[in-house]
């Protein structure tokens, strides 16, 4: 057998080759058809290595001694047992030199390869599920150990993996005795369920009563007065955030109330005047934050810097939360975008938002030397364009089913890409976004 050892890329790189019937990792399995070609073309003059790299064999992949060893062996069976010899499995049978303690029958082949095909679909499906830490906005994301001891469960039997619990459990860093542990405690879960779900009929009337306008803290009042039922706060609250209860309050805006206290916040005139279009790439930059919620209702933040021209999203910025260096963060992915090649009549227009009205925000934009412009107030349809996208992006994408703030990352930056790139739009001349900016680079 090979020393080689064959990494989960190398096995698909091999696996693609049309001569090869399959792969494992210390072993290439050969079709027929290659073995006698092979053969053929040595026995004309053609060395071994030679045949194997015409034939799309990488040697610095399966080794540069291996197309030798087979040609030797395939020479072999070929002189006593012509072609048919490669068409019946003769290993173990002294006629290759390669002696096997046994040889499968093709039903026991064909198990094996199914079993090795559900082992890397489960791992591969494992890791995408398991990515330990998001960092987004400055914040951590982390996957309670509940939850991977959850999918370890699911993933074992779906792809009936029982024998692959100590691996699973050390690729995501939890213990075997603990993972069992939660398995041993399944019962005393389900019976924590069905008391949840009973508080819940109760704990929901009360919220339903209030029109959704009553806290934690105030069903807990309501239930030690009114129904006699003693209930700790967290449970309410663990209950409430399990089945979606999300207490509608008004919540002041910390940056509407330091606007107005801060006579330093103040809008500019509206150079743009809804002058979108002006037929040159980079000119005309519009900006705008937008909300979406995913999992149970948790809200995120979408900044987005549009060029009007091209319709072609420069820059964004997805956050947790509203704080002001949401625009910053745009603002400096907008300027490594472009670079030095910001066109020198460029406007970036807004609304008269907080964020575009704040005093470190219109500096940085002056440093960046952009003439800013904003709409009027209360008048979306001065910033049209960035308003249309937005509706595009929430018709389209399914943020909801989203249930880690990564998760929703990766769906928004897909969808721009998809948007920049692969989207054809009729107004740009059936072109792409980007096909367009290069076509009016070019006229």
């Amino acid at each position: 057998m090979s020393k080689i050892i064959f990494n989960e890329l190398e096995m698909k790189i091999l696996v693609n080759n049309p001569n090869v019937d399959h792969v494992s990792e210390r072993s290439i399995a050969y079709k027929p058809e290659f073995k006698t070609m092979a053969v053929k073309e040595n026995l004309e003059g053609k060395s071994p290595s030679q045949i194997f790299i015409e034939h799309g064999f990488d040697l610095k992949v399966i080794g540069a001694e291996k197309p030798k060893q087979c040609l030797k062996r395939w020479r072999k069976t070929y002189k006593e047992f012509g072609e048919e010899g490669f068409t019946t499995e003769r290993r173990g049978k002294g006629s290759t030199g390669r002696p096997s303690s046994k040889s499968l029958s093709l039903e026991d082949s064909l198990k094996k390869a199914e079993a090795r095909i559900k082992y890397l679909e489960a791992e591969l499906d494992f890791l995408k599920k398991f990515r330990r830490t998001r960092k987004a906005g400055g914040e951590e994301e982390t996957i309670k150990t509940s939850e991977k001891f959850m999918l370890i469960e699911q993933t074992t039997r779906q792809y009936k993996l029982a024998k692959m619990v100590t691996y699973l459990c050390k690729m995501v860093g939890v213990s075997r005795s603990g993972y069992y542990a939660w398995k041993k405690a399944e019962g005393k879960r389900g019976n924590r369920q069905e008391s949840d779900l009973k508080d819940y009929e109760l704990i929901k009337f009360i919220f339903d009563e209030k029109k959704g306008k009553a806290g934690a803290l105030t069903i807990k009042m309501i239930l030690e007065n009114d129904y006699m039922v003693v209930m700790n706060h967290k449970k309410i609250r663990r209950i409430m955030r399990q089945f979606n209860l999300f207490t509608r309050i008004r919540q002041m805006n910390p940056y509407k109330k330091l606007a107005k206290a801060n006579q330093e916040h103040r809008s500019l005139p509206n150079i743009l005047n809804r002058e979108f279009d002006q037929g040159e790439p980079g000119k005309v930059l519009l900006t705008d934050i937008t909300y979406v919620f995913y999992g149970s209702g948790k809200p995120a933040y979408l900044s987005c810097v549009k060029d009007a021209s091209t319709r072609e999203i420069l820059a964004y910025h997805l956050s947790k939360t509203l704080r002001m260096e949401i625009v910053y963060d745009t603002l400096d992915k907008l300027s490594d975008s472009i670079g030095d090649l910001f066109h020198p009549e460029a406007i970036l227009h807004s609304d008269q938002g907080v964020y575009y009205t704040h005093p470190e925000y219109q500096k940085r934009v002056k440093e960046m030397k952009l003439t800013q412009s904003m709409s009027r107030k209360g008048n979306c349809w001065d910033n049209a364009p960035m308003e249309s996208f937005f509706g595009h992006l929430k018709d389209e994408v399914e943020y909801s089913k989203c249930q880690a703030f990564y998760e929703l990352k990766e769906l928004i930056s897909g969808y721009i890409d998809e948007y920049n790139n692969r989207r054809y739009q009729w107004g740009l001349k059936k072109m792409t976004p980007a096909q367009y900016r290069s076509h009016l680079l070019a006229t």
